[in-house]
């Protein structure tokens, strides 16, 4: 019995023959569906029927309908260098960014594809990039989520609700919010991470923590306060009772700074920092149980690179607009993303001296570099866990 490679080595043979003779001469054909059948076994019909099969599928083969791909595997292969390099960022957030990154990298000499690769990726539409990030994602493995917490202070009527836009605020007015490194057991002694927010440009300062103590608060919000480049004049926590205490209440009152709260039990009014929990903590630490006290400096040692990465090269789209149609909302962002360095440049409330050392700063960075530091800086971070923890990484 004819295996299928050999009846199709059979059809290939006669195949051309067959096509030349099938309008011209109806003898020859008869003669070589003929011959083919008593071949192959099959019948008459059956091998003509495979003849004009073959017949449309070669022509398709070769007339390659369609516009031609416009963006080569190289190309792609670019990008998705590109896309690691920016943390995995959407397309929103890296496309405004392709050309400073290049810049950078070229400035470095780690930039190593053509012109012709550059240029394409340069031409590369929005649209397209996030078709391509798509397809980059979905071999990607996620990690599971924890669990994050929250608590209702019996001193919350001393600080006062803000409930009003958040859109025109100074400079210096940020959100705040504590993320527990618990794993998937909120109980013991463990690491948090204190998160500042500054609504107006998006600029983060993340410091980790020892519990979530009113002492170890006041010191993560004094670290803050000296390291913002601009002066902090207020935040706004949620109702923790890490924030809502008198010790702060009294810290506030001492720098002159001003501090508001959220409801209870409305995250949206802190959306800006909580936002961040999960988009940065979450994503570059992930939901490990951090249990010893020596995690808290390796964790402060990712964060100091990691700031860096996050206000001068991490971009977002601000929301613009919301409203509602047909009893749903809608929400139109910022058509450029944009990254906090870019919006402090832009800020006029912001004073120029700072402005300038920002840029003095952002010409000796390079966003590859960073991130393989704190990549190495979390293995650290890791084997310190490992080494002094009590659940084991």
């Amino acid at each position: 019995m004819l295996t299928m490679k050999t009846r199709q080595e059979i059809f290939t043979k006669y195949q051309q023959d067959y096509q030349s003779a099938r309008n011209t001469n109806r003898k020859k054909v008869s003669e070589i569906l003929e011959t083919v059948s008593v071949v192959t076994g099959m019948t008459r019909k059956s091998v003509n029927r495979r003849f004009l099969s073959n017949q449309y599928q070669y022509a398709s083969k070769i007339e390659k309908r369609g516009r031609k791909p416009q963006y080569t595997a190289a190309v792609k292969s670019v990008l998705h260098d590109l896309w690691r390099s920016n943390a995995y960022a959407c397309g929103e957030s890296l496309h405004p960014m392709v050309r400073e990154y290049v810049t950078i990298l070229k400035r470095d000499t780690m930039w190593k594809y053509s012109e012709y690769t550059t240029q394409k990726l340069y031409q590369m539409s929005l649209g397209t990039m996030k078709r391509c990030i798509r397809e980059f994602r979905k071999s990607d493995n996620h990690k599971g989520k924890g669990i994050s917490s929250t608590s209702l202070s019996q001193l919350k009527h001393i600080i006062p609700i803000y409930r009003g836009s958040w859109r025109n605020r100074m400079p210096g007015t940020g959100q705040i919010d504590t993320v527990a490194h618990c794993g998937h057991i909120l109980s013991g002694d463990i690491v948090y991470t204190l998160d500042y927010t500054d609504v107006p440009v998006y600029w983060t300062i993340l410091r980790a923590q020892w519990n979530k103590s009113q002492i170890a608060t006041k010191i993560s919000l004094t670290f803050v306060r000296e390291h913002l480049p601009w002066i902090l004049k207020e935040f706004h926590p949620d109702t923790g009772s890490e924030f809502i205490n008198w010790l702060l209440k009294e810290w506030c009152d001492t720098v002159k700074v001003a501090m508001t709260r959220s409801r209870p039990n409305h995250s949206n009014d802190n959306a800006f920092v909580e936002e961040r929990n999960g988009n940065i903590v979450r994503k570059y630490i992930g939901y490990i149980r951090l249990d010893c006290k020596e995690a808290v400096d390796a964790l402060n040692d990712v964060y100091e690179v990691l700031c860096l990465y996050l206000n001068h090269f991490r971009a977002s789209r601000r929301l613009a607009r919301k409203y509602e149609v047909n009893g749903k909302w809608k929400k139109e962002y910022e058509k450029v993303a944009k990254t906090p360095y870019q919006r402090v440049q832009e800020h006029p409330d912001i004073p120029e001296e700072v402005k300038v050392g920002l840029r003095v700063e952002h010409e000796k960075l390079n966003p590859v570099l960073l991130l393989r530091e704190v990549d190495r800086r979390k293995k650290i971070l890791y084997d310190v866990q490992r080494k002094y923890g009590k659940q084991k990484v």
